[in-house]
């Protein structure tokens, strides 16, 4: 562990990667209101989401889809404090310069918050919110300033803790011989050692580290010295989970294979053959409880009838958990306003999201005493599984698990 200061200084750089690995212009328009929005008569309350959509790479219409979804079923439950909720769009294609004048319209159209969005460029969008006071409100953890700037109110612990409760799943699970699988990236070799950190935390030895090369398409030969001597591999290669799985396939071996929301979905296992899928039994580390779980209930009912909204998109369910803290932190204000949300905010004993995460705070005594991570007060993960198909809690009665302490023993080197 005495690499432990370079890799903290390192930290905040994997966190673009993020977009790769747990993925799966400006309108400035306001949504269309649900038709029950014509009975709220309070004073509207406006905020901004934004996402890439119709663009190559990480493209997240899901999330707008969310936020809207959030829109309609808040006002047709009273809105808030009888007001309606307004959800302004914006499209910011993957694009820094967009994705800036994105926050600049935030700031024209005077938002509370910029609430559970998608964008890689944090480093361009989060000193304009800064600058202006408005708070970016969840953010799914792909942007290093999104961990770092004060204006940033996360609602999970992005790579580093996801990373971290990956590895201590697997040597739980009885991962002995481990091979992590990724692409040959700077910033995947930095999520790779956040992946080591969970293994030897929990006893392991530390896993191989197997990169691929960014055009690969064959993978049958890092699926070969994956497996050879390993009893486990993560695969941790995002939307492109799938070429490994192909030529895993075709190697009929059976190692077991597991990785982090993103990588290993739903889908991917129902392409594969669901309950025979060799994805079958695999170890997945997420951020949620599965969509099963009764805590979902709202967001599940909500996207009901939407066949674009995945209710399984780590993305989409940010958002809708960025959308019910904004709700709660809200309604406790005397008067809403950008300022007083912050202020809330930074000072709450703990905003309950139904179960979805642990009471939520930004409370400078639960910071994460790492720099440039400092944003990260939330260090739980969930251990999940795949089974019939679907994602589903690993055993029966889990629950969260802290890795506050596997990442700040580091700091000790």
């Amino acid at each position: 562990m005495n690499d432990s200061p370079r890799r903290r200084r390192a930290a905040a750089t994997c966190l673009a990667v993020t977009a790769t690995l747990l993925a799966a212009g400006c309108g400035g328009e306001a949504s269309d209101s649900s038709a029950e929005t014509s009975s709220l008569k309070g004073t509207p309350v406006k905020v901004m989401v934004w996402a890439p959509e119709n663009t190559q790479g990480s493209a997240q219409p899901g999330v707008r889809l969310t936020a809207q979804a959030y829109e309609k079923w808040v006002n047709a439950h009273g809105g808030i404090k009888g007001g309606p909720l307004k959800v302004l769009t914006c499209n910011e294609k993957n694009d820094p310069d967009e994705a800036e004048k994105c926050a600049q319209q935030a700031v024209a159209d005077k938002v509370v918050a910029v609430v559970g969005s998608y964008s890689l460029a944090g480093d361009r969008y989060m000193p304009i919110l800064q600058k202006a006071g408005i708070p970016y409100l969840g953010g799914t953890g792909v942007s290093a300033a999104e961990f770092s700037n004060p204006l940033s109110f996360p609602v999970n612990g992005g790579t580093p803790v996801v990373f971290a409760a990956h590895g201590r799943q697997l040597v739980e699970q009885g991962c002995r011989k481990i091979s992590g699988v990724r692409y040959d990236l700077a910033a995947a070799a930095i999520v790779s050692q956040f992946l080591t950190l969970g293994v030897t935390s929990a006893g392991g030895a530390a896993p191989k580290d197997l990169k691929v090369p960014v055009t690969a398409t064959d993978l049958a030969p890092q699926v070969a010295a994956a497996t050879k001597g390993s009893d486990c591999v993560s695969v941790i290669l995002g939307t492109h989970s799938d070429l490994f799985v192909t030529s895993y396939m075709q190697s009929g071996v059976k190692t077991k294979l597991g990785s982090v929301v993103g990588n290993l979905t739903p889908q991917l296992a129902a392409s594969t053959g669901g309950s025979s899928s060799p994805l079958e039994g695999a170890a997945i580390t997420g951020y949620f409880p599965p969509v099963s779980d009764k805590a979902w209930k709202d967001f599940t009912e909500a996207a009901a009838g939407n066949k674009d909204i995945d209710t399984s998109n780590g993305a989409n369910e940010t958002t809708w958990v960025a959308f019910k803290v904004f709700t709660e932190a809200v309604s406790k204000l005397p008067a809403i306003s950008a300022k007083a949300l912050v202020q809330e905010l930074n000072t709450t004993q703990g905003i309950s999201t139904g179960g979805l995460t642990p009471p939520l705070t930004w409370k400078a005594s639960t910071a994460l005493p790492i720099k440039g991570l400092n944003r990260i007060h939330n260090t739980t993960a969930t251990e999940l599984t795949i089974t019939d198909g679907k994602i589903e809690w690993a055993k029966p009665g889990s629950t969260f698990v802290d890795v506050r302490k596997v990442l700040t023993a580091t700091t000790a080197g």
